[in-house]
């Protein structure tokens, strides 16, 4: 079952948290471009975990948030509405609580 996306498409949500979606306005070569660039770099930190090698991790773990500034995960907003982020934040304290709760309903 895919992760719930709310209502205007810029979270979806994983046991109860607010993720923030790619930037729509990404073209798909650019999309699957930065996708690519990040699972690279998260395959990265992991060989330098197993490896030891803080130094490397560390550039790992930098590649991996500049592939998510650049898919719109992180940093600044996507939309220009104003309305706040409300990354990692658990659902039930956000404006969706009331959609989040609708979806898991009993039938």
């Amino acid at each position: 079952m895919r992760n719930p996306v709310t209502p205007d498409g810029r979270y979806f949500v994983v046991r109860g948290r607010l993720w923030r979606m790619v930037n729509p306005a990404l073209s798909e070569t650019d999309r699957q471009k930065l996708v690519e660039e990040l699972m690279r770099a998260r395959r990265a930190v992991g060989a330098a975990k197993r490896q030891g090698d803080t130094v490397a991790e560390d550039a790992a773990h930098a590649a991996v948030d500049d592939a998510k500034r650049a898919l719109g995960e992180r940093g600044p907003v996507w939309w220009r509405d104003g309305a706040p982020d409300l990354n990692r934040h658990m659902v039930r304290t956000t404006p969706y609580a009331d959609w989040y709760a609708k979806q898991h309903e009993p039938d």
